[in-house]
């Protein structure tokens, strides 16, 4: 009877250790999940509709701090220019130095460099652009066209009606363009409401230089969600482990009264 005690009592023992283990484990991912993301991310409020349906008014979002050097075409950037009124703005990034931007073609599409460029964020409009004869809706409700000098990106809203952006300052030194060190971070998840990631669109990824990377938002979530796994699963084994050796005790303790 000793002996079974004794082996009971090491099972109680082992399970405690692991209890405990996987307790620290568990909180030293999930701390350091919100940790790596507080240092990578930084939250926004989008305040106006222009990059709708992408991301609507109100909605918070999550933009990774990157440096205007690692911008790509297709990404959605937050940046702060003196000329268009010093204040964080959200937009898509559609050109790079060097691009000729026009819109639009014979199907409504935008062009980069004479390749016609498929925006499948703007069907999502439903009637909110002008809809053309054939029943597809253009990429500008008016016709431009920009050179882009190098070192700088041109960038428009995802909703084309009403979004005031590189097309309001073709005028302007640049034609409309902004240097890429006014570029304080990418947008890579819509956090509240949860619409999760911003893909990075394919037809932006057959143009040289290719798309960007996603950040590391998602290895983020793992962590935090392992974490919390570790600490309710390690919580669940102590306590288990803790009733064990509280009944082997007591079998101990009735066979020695026998």
């Amino acid at each position: 009877m000793s002996g079974m005690g004794r082996t009971d009592d090491g099972r109680g023992r082992l399970g405690n250790v692991l209890s405990n283990l996987a307790v620290a484990v568990g909180c030293v991912l999930f701390l350091g999940g919100f940790a790596w993301g507080a240092v990578v991310y930084q939250p926004y409020t989008v305040p106006t509709a222009s990059m709708t349906p992408t991301v609507n008014a109100g909605d918070r979002v999550l933009a990774e701090r990157v440096d205007g050097a690692d911008v790509r075409r297709g990404d959605v950037v937050v940046f702060t220019d003196a000329a268009w009124g010093d204040v964080p703005m959200v937009k898509r990034v559609v050109g790079v130095g060097g691009d000729k931007i026009a819109c639009c073609d014979k199907n409504g599409r935008l062009t980069i460099n004479g390749k016609p460029i498929e925006e499948p964020y703007l069907q999502a409009n439903g009637g909110a652009l002008l809809v053309e004869a054939d029943g597809e809706a253009p990429a500008s409700v008016e016709e431009f066209t920009a050179e882009v000098p190098e070192g700088q990106l041109f960038l428009l809203g995802d909703e084309r009606t009403g979004s005031l952006d590189s097309r309001v300052h073709l005028k302007d030194p640049g034609q409309g363009s902004v240097p890429r060190s006014a570029v304080q971070a990418r947008v890579d998840a819509v956090a509240w409401p949860m619409n999760g990631m911003i893909e990075r669109p394919e037809a932006f990824a057959a143009l040289p230089g290719g798309v960007s990377s996603s950040g590391p938002l998602r290895l983020q979530i793992g962590a935090v969600l392992a974490g919390v796994v570790l600490i309710v699963g390690g919580a669940a084994l102590g306590a288990i482990a803790g009733r064990s050796a509280r009944g082997s005790k007591r079998a101990g303790t009735d066979a020695g009264v026998r």
